[in-house]
């Protein structure tokens, strides 16, 4: 299991004219409408407990006005809190002094924003290089790296063109190398794809996760979409009002909702296409039948076993071992059967 590289207790965010008041209130289990009603503060954020794995993936999604992207800011303390600790590798960074606060903001941790935040004025090389001139690397180092990022990131040729002569896809693309070319143990993403059509979305989430593959970075990922929650997050948390629904792997998210404002969220998705088998499988190095990869899709497997006449299949491993057991007649079930709150 990752080690954890973010840590976040007890964390409370209440905008108002008296917050200190108001966490009382909140503390005692007030809710957010009866404080907005009966006494004109918004509680933003209600006792957040989450750690976020090293070199995760972890997803914060919620409904317009969950307190998704008010929690996000304050990893990297662009929004202070009401109460509560954030610690980073161990270390509280609401103790930060300016200088440390400076460094983490420079070195540690980046961000990239849903409407791209792109200097006008800047080519797309000088924007990738901002970073790097804020840290006080030489010309020459600065102008290497951006070059290196701009290949990687598929758009060689355009390095002297400004954001308004490129395509949204392409400038949320800067934006990423931008936030990356710093080399950041933490990357803060807050809805970055959703100004993108959908088409362009998939191709950024999956230039996202090959990235990912090669640097294996800590990054909280901001969404509204549980499609694209399970394509991205190896854990997810859904929150409502400020507070946690629901911290979990997509499959439990899936096949295990907390109740029934997590069930409703993963009512209409394809289950088939987004459950690998492993999610459902009988553990165990004794099963039966042919082999199935275990990052087989469940819609796959099952048109492999049915196309066999086998009812049951092997999940295995890339070196062909034995991780357990998955059945037809279960694959189906959990295809067709809508989740159930527990």
């Amino acid at each position: 299991m990752s080690a954890t590289k973010i840590a976040i207790k007890g964390l409370y965010k209440i905008f108002g004219p008296d917050p200190a008041a108001a966490l009382a209130l909140a503390q005692s289990g007030m809710g957010r409408g009866e404080m907005l009603d009966n006494h004109r503060h918004v509680l933003a954020l209600a006792g957040i407990d989450l750690d976020i794995a090293a070199g995760a993936i972890h997803v914060v999604m919620g409904l317009s006005g969950s307190g998704k992207s008010t929690l996000v800011r304050h990893i990297n303390r662009l929004i202070e809190p009401t109460a509560g600790g954030i610690e980073i590798d161990g270390a509280d960074i609401l103790g930060f002094d300016k200088p440390a606060l400076t460094d983490l903001r420079r070195r540690r941790v980046a961000m990239v924003f849903q409407r791209f935040a792109l200097f006008p004025h800047r080519t797309v090389a000088e924007n990738i290089a901002y970073g790097l001139s804020i840290q006080g690397l030489s010309r020459a180092s600065r102008a290497e790296t951006a070059a290196g990022w701009i290949k990687r990131i598929g758009l060689d040729g355009f390095a002297g063109l400004y954001p308004s002569q490129l395509s949204g896809g392409m400038q949320q693309r800067v934006g990423l190398a931008r936030a990356l070319a710093t080399e950041p143990e933490i990357l803060l993403m807050d809805e970055p794809f959703s100004a993108l059509d959908p088409l362009i979305r998939g191709d950024m989430r999956d230039m996202l996760l090959q990235l990912q593959r090669e640097l294996n970075k800590t990054i909280v990922f901001i969404t509204h979409d549980l499609d694209e929650a399970l394509a991205v997050g190896s854990r997810i948390t859904i929150l409502r009002q400020g507070a946690i629904e629901q911290t979990g792997a997509p499959e439990d998210i899936v096949l295990r909702p907390a109740n029934d404002h997590v069930a409703a969220f993963t009512r209409d998705i394809n289950r088939g296409r987004l459950l690998k088998v492993t999610a459902i499988m009988a553990p165990g190095a004794n099963g039966e039948g042919p082999g199935i990869a275990a990052d087989t899709a469940l819609e796959d497997a099952a048109h492999a076993l049915a196309a066999g006449g086998a009812g049951q299949g092997r999940v295995v491993d890339g070196a062909g071992e034995t991780l357990g057991s998955v059945r037809l007649d279960r694959i189906l079930e959990v295809i067709a059967r809508p989740a159930a709150a527990r």
